[in-house]
């Protein structure tokens, strides 16, 4: 079925419901824990400092990248680096302009309000946020028909932090609003590694330098799904490796994941392979591509290609999307003479 989260589980970026608690004993808690991400981390912090000098609330931030990347989890770092509470939302959860009112009026002086997916925001909600960003107050209507009266609000000084997947679809009155934007990058095989050896220790899991080398080169560049893989290795190594996990181990263990060496699988093989073999290497537009393989074109431009544009397996021109030579050389495919006209 197009779009059905369950078809890909293990190396999905999203969250998971029943991940909720796992993840959370593994996120770093300030700056110091947190991995990866340096220069996101060091204009944060001077950011952080100079509030907490100032004895005033941060600039309003936007943190946006692919999903997995740990915007969640900075939004949360932030607070505690601030010494301040953070309320977390979501832009679907937000369905009427009292829902976005009560969460604002209940907010205290230098707090962090969290919106995850805020491109999601209905018009008439965003256009409430406008003044409690700038202004720090909502217009409230009391009442109905001839007898309604609108009624100020003053709000505290707070900090909004959004998060998104798809800056592209957040407005530009709303993106202007924001006085720190940063964009979450994929994290390097050294960065994913020591993640991995750091979880470890928090789960009580033995894993070698190889090991987590080995979990870390497989996992799309991506914190929450380098943690789910070693959750499964960590079962694999306690029952065929007496609990220990090394390199050999590792590989066993994801190759019965069918995981291969760039973190691939059937999903990512299937889309690849469709462009090199039905469309020629390319190119192709993304609603065919995302018809031949039925899946979404949210998910393919959110979850499939980021990664794939990464590694250098896809590129994507004005005409669609199209195999690179590298792809054809790990697929074991010769390319056409048109095909290597592309290149």
């Amino acid at each position: 079925m197009p779009g059905d989260p369950d078809r890909r589980t293990l190396l999905s970026p999203r969250p998971r419901a029943d991940e909720q608690s796992f993840e959370l004993s593994l996120r770093p808690r300030n700056l110091r824990q947190y991995i990866g991400q340096s220069r996101v981390k060091e204009n944060i912090d001077i950011s952080i400092q100079a509030a907490v000098k100032r004895q005033e609330s941060m600039d309003h931030v936007l943190l946006y990248g692919p999903p997995g990347l740990g915007k969640t989890t900075l939004a949360t770092v932030i607070a505690n680096e601030l010494g301040v509470s953070i309320r977390t939302t979501s832009g679907p959860i937000i369905e009427k302009r009292g829902d976005l009112a009560a969460i604002l009026t209940n907010l205290k002086p230098s707090d962090v309000l969290f919106i995850d997916e805020i491109h999601r925001l209905h018009p008439a909600i965003e256009e409430i946020l406008y003044p409690a960003m700038e202004d720090f107050y909502i217009d409230l209507m009391i009442g109905e028909g001839p007898g309604a009266r609108s009624i100020r609000m003053q709000l505290p000084r707070f900090t909004l932090i959004g998060a998104t997947t798809r800056a592209g679809l957040i407005t530009a009155p709303l993106r202007a609003r924001f006085g720190i934007i940063h964009r979450l990058e994929f994290y390097s095989h050294d960065e994913l590694a020591v993640i991995v050896r750091q979880s470890a220790t928090i789960l009580g899991v033995d894993v070698d330098e190889g090991g987590a080398v080995e979990i870390a080169s497989r996992s799309r560049g991506t914190p929450r799904i380098a943690n789910r893989l070693l959750r499964r290795v960590r079962d694999f190594a306690d029952v065929k490796a007496d609990g220990k996990i090394t390199r050999s181990v590792a590989v066993d263990a994801l190759a019965l994941m069918d995981v291969d060496i760039h973190g691939f699988d059937d999903i990512d093989r299937k889309l690849m392979m469709t462009i090199i073999e039905k469309y020629g290497g390319g190119p192709v537009g993304v609603g065919a591509l995302a018809a031949s393989i039925h899946e979404d074109v949210d998910a393919i431009e959110d979850i499939y290609e980021p990664y794939l544009m990464q590694v250098g397996f896809l590129d994507r021109t004005p005409r669609g999307r199209v195999a690179t030579r590298q792809a054809y050389e790990h697929f074991g495919i010769d390319m056409t003479g048109r095909q290597r006209k592309l290149f």
